[in-house]
């Protein structure tokens, strides 16, 4: 589309996007919490997020497993859209990387252990801190920079093809 002798870029809807985001950052990292599980390279269940509502048994079945998956996506999305809202013209990825921190941050060290999701960080193992603390990270990395890829000038870099009319 031409205006004014500039080319205009589609605009995307923000709150569908966020909301896209945070699906597919729950989707992926939760599975990728599963891995985690699967392989003891941490003690907490995927369902750690509804830990203080679900019997920790009920979390260690299939049900359960899908029960935590769902919790990590709702929890993406509501994060997706928190971005979405304060962050979204960040640019670079290194926003996203202290926003998978923060959150780390907040459930590790302040509601998990008063709400009982997790143990408190001095009982935790140093592998369940660590392989968390990286998916955090990269949680955070995932959403952040995809969202601020949408919605800043970072498009601008990539290389531009023009479709044969």
């Amino acid at each position: 589309m031409l205006r004014n002798g500039k080319e205009e870029k589609p605009h995307t809807n923000k709150w569908n996007f966020a909301v896209y985001i945070g699906f597919f950052a729950g989707f992926i990292w939760g599975g990728i919490k599963m891995i985690e599980n699967y392989f003891h390279l941490t003690s907490l269940s995927p369902g750690f997020l509804i830990e203080p509502f679900f019997l920790h048994h009920y979390l260690m079945t299939a049900h359960g497993y899908i029960m935590g998956w769902l919790a990590y996506i709702v929890m993406s999305v509501i994060a997706a859209l928190l971005y979405a809202v304060f962050l979204a013209k960040a640019k670079g990825p290194w926003v996203g990387i202290v926003y998978g921190l923060v959150w780390w941050g907040v459930i590790f060290l302040l509601i998990g252990p008063v709400s009982g999701m997790t143990n408190w960080i001095g009982i935790m193992d140093w592998n369940t801190i660590i392989t968390e603390l990286c998916l955090f990270v990269v949680w955070g990395l995932f959403i952040g920079y995809s969202i601020s890829f949408e919605f800043t000038d970072e498009r601008i870099r990539e290389p531009y093809k023009k479709t044969a009319k």
